[in-house]
């Protein structure tokens, strides 16, 4: 992605309080057990030039033929949606029951 800024930091999830280490061979922008995300970057990923702040739920998932299973995430506080990939070590329980919630399964 153009612009994009490379950011891979550890962190603790703001919605449960899981400890997420830096992912190996790209960069965790979400929880890995509940797949919440927070609201930091305006308009590049990885700016984190975002006021918002606002915690964002997985709102729906996706999957696409070349990233794979992408979640999109929608602010709770302002309403913005992001996608991002998911991460092998993602909570793959949680993107199917959430995938099966998208199709309407």
């Amino acid at each position: 992605m153009k612009n994009f800024i490379a950011v891979n930091d550890n962190f603790f999830c703001q919605k449960c309080g899981e400890k997420n280490l830096k992912l190996k061979g790209g960069y965790r922008n979400h929880c890995k057990k509940c797949l919440y995300s927070l609201h930091v970057d305006e308009e590049i990923p990885g700016d984190r030039l975002s006021d918002c702040r606002g915690l964002m739920y997985p709102q729906k998932i996706d999957h696409d033929g070349k990233k794979g299973w992408i979640v999109f995430h929608k602010c709770e506080k302002c309403g913005k949606i992001i996608p991002n990939k998911t991460a092998e070590d993602d909570n793959f329980d949680l993107i199917v029951r959430l995938s099966h919630e998208s199709t309407g399964m």
